[in-house]
């Protein structure tokens, strides 16, 4: 009776599952697309703010550091409390936070609102794959979810230049902030209806010396590489920031492994397949952020494309990543894995940003940054559906927020990293360009496109670099099971098992072809007596 009514219960809940995929597709499309949005809207408020050009990457990084530094928190708490709960309370801080950035009227109001807005982002994006998780649980649609999902999570980024752009254009640089009003609000309020509050019944404490390490750890990783472009490598702070983060990390991973409440289980990344996912999505994100940042500077200031054209000129890449990330997810890896499909990803990444570093002062959009987008959107859309799906495969329900969370940080941390980094790369080697050609025609430009380039290489460097690791890390789909300590002991029981039947089999073969038996350390039955062991077992009376 009881499994009964609880079929009758999912029968009238699965209706239900795409309403809340579109539902927290929509919540990951506005915290994606806000790491971007602002990207094409950075010359516009530069010119209303009077911020420097130093200061311009810090819109971008303030909600990076944010987001990366408190994802594993916001994960906790919606594990803890309920993921409905946590959900809806980062739409509505999220709502607020970008009405008090659309009213910036300096440059410390629009960082601290970024900020602010990346805090309420940490709360809501691991609630939002988590309550997919849970939804498509045992579900056969689980890969086509994860594929939309993966999309979304891949291509939003671009979105965000497609949609920053317009409206840049026709309305206000602030109302890329004003945008996310108008999603999070009705999102809240459908979210009421639909979503079920999952958390876990044996909750225990929040492990507050881990989240102070690793918030602390990814906040200094962040900052010390943001901070060598606006400084320099040898700056003090970049070189405080730089040794504490490691520092913090490796004290985080000691406390973890012996709390009873860790923040972070270290068993979920310990799975090759997790491990080599969250790998996988931080060094794809952290080359993908700098090819949205380089090229919409390249095309707006050197080809001299509006903010709504730069949007629309990424549109191609995103067309071709929601493809590739639903075919791959549903076509391809259930037949072949993950570890395939994301080594054919890195190596396409590094074909992308090898086609970027042929770019001039002279190109044009059709010849110089077309085909690279299109091999970029095939190759993300290999990483990014493959990947979210394989980093929460597998978790127990009472998991899903904090292995959801490390999803999102991997992401962000990646991108935040990747994008200083090859910042930093890209100003020091537009000014020693500068400062070996002065006096040539069309300095500026020509030594803005040379510090791309070079970052393009070394985009390439991380791609090579992903393609390595996945190579190493990820498991073939043979291989590509859960490693708990349960599993790995059904299965010595299992092939323990299967040995005691082969043996029996041969034992039974032997007697019954009058052969001795080898003697075994003394089980051999030297009495003529029949083994009992080989007995038929008797079967109970009824």
């Amino acid at each position: 009776m009881t499994d009964s009514l609880t079929s009758e219960a999912q029968r009238a809940a699965e209706p239900n599952r795409w309403a809340v995929l579109a539902l927290l597709g929509t919540a990951q499309l506005m915290v994606v697309l806000d790491a971007t949005i602002v990207n094409i809207a950075l010359p516009s408020a530069q010119k209303t703010l009077h911020f420097s050009t130093a200061d311009r990457e810090w819109i971008v990084t303030a909600y990076a550091l944010a987001f990366g530094s408190l994802l594993l928190l916001g994960g906790k708490l919606g594990d803890l409390f309920g993921r409905k709960l946590t959900f809806i309370a980062g739409l509505i801080g999220f709502a607020i936070v970008s009405a008090i950035g659309g009213q910036a009227q300096d440059f410390d109001m629009l960082v601290a609102a970024r900020a602010l807005q990346g805090m309420f982002g940490a709360l809501l994006a691991p609630s939002a794959l988590g309550l997919l998780t849970v939804t498509f649980a045992g579900s056969p649609d689980r890969a086509k979810a994860f594929g939309i999902f993966g999309a979304i999570a891949g291509g939003g980024a671009s979105v965000g230049l497609v949609l920053g752009g317009a409206l840049t254009q026709f309305l206000s640089w602030r109302w890329c902030l004003y945008v996310n009003l108008v999603i999070a609000v009705p999102t809240a309020i459908f979210a009421l209806r639909l979503l079920v509050n999952h958390r876990d019944p044996e909750r225990g404490g929040i492990d507050v010396p881990g989240l102070l390490t690793a918030s602390a750890g990814l906040f200094a990783l962040v900052y010390g590489f943001s901070n060598a472009e606006t400084h320099s490598w040898t700056a003090s702070a970049t070189i405080i920031a730089l040794v504490a983060s490691p520092v913090l990390l490796i004290a985080f991973v000691v406390i973890e492994s012996r709390v009873k409440d860790p923040l972070l289980p270290l068993h979920i990344v310990r799975s090759r397949a997790r491990g080599g996912a969250y790998v996988s999505v931080l060094l794809a994100a952290a080359g993908l952020f700098g090819v949205f940042f380089f090229l919409t500077f390249y095309m707006q200031l050197t080809l001299r494309f509006s903010p709504l054209t730069t949007g629309l000129a990424f549109l191609p890449m995103t067309a071709l990543l929601v493809v590739t990330s639903v075919t791959a997810q549903t076509r391809v890896l259930p037949r072949t894995g993950a570890k395939p499909l994301v080594m054919t990803g890195m190596t396409l990444g590094v074909v992308a940003m090898i086609v970027f570093t042929g770019l001039s002062p002279g190109g044009s959009y059709a010849t110089h940054v077309l085909p690279g987008l299109l091999i970029i959107g095939v190759g993300m859309g290999c990483i990014f559906a493959p990947a979210i799906g394989t980093a929460t495969l597998g978790v127990e329900v009472r998991e899903t927020g904090v292995a959801s969370a490390m999803v999102n940080t991997s992401q962000q941390v990646g991108g935040a990293v990747g994008l200083a980094l090859l910042s930093t790369v890209s100003a020091s080697a537009a000014g020693d360009y500068a400062r070996t050609h002065a006096g040539l025609p069309g300095l500026v430009d020509a030594a803005a496109v040379h510090g791309y380039t070079t970052g393009f290489w070394w985009a390439a460097g991380i791609f090579a670099t992903g393609l390595f690791l996945a190579l190493l890390i990820l498991p073939s789909k043979a291989g590509a099971r859960e490693c708990t300590l349960r599993t790995a002991l059904a299965r010595g029981i299992a092939f323990a098992l299967n040995l005691e039947a082969r043996a029996g089999a041969a034992t039974q073969a032997l007697r019954m072809s009058n052969r001795p038996l080898p003697e075994a350390g003394g089980s051999s039955q030297r009495d003529g007596s029949p083994d009992r062991r080989d007995a038929p077992a008797a079967r109970p009376s009824p």
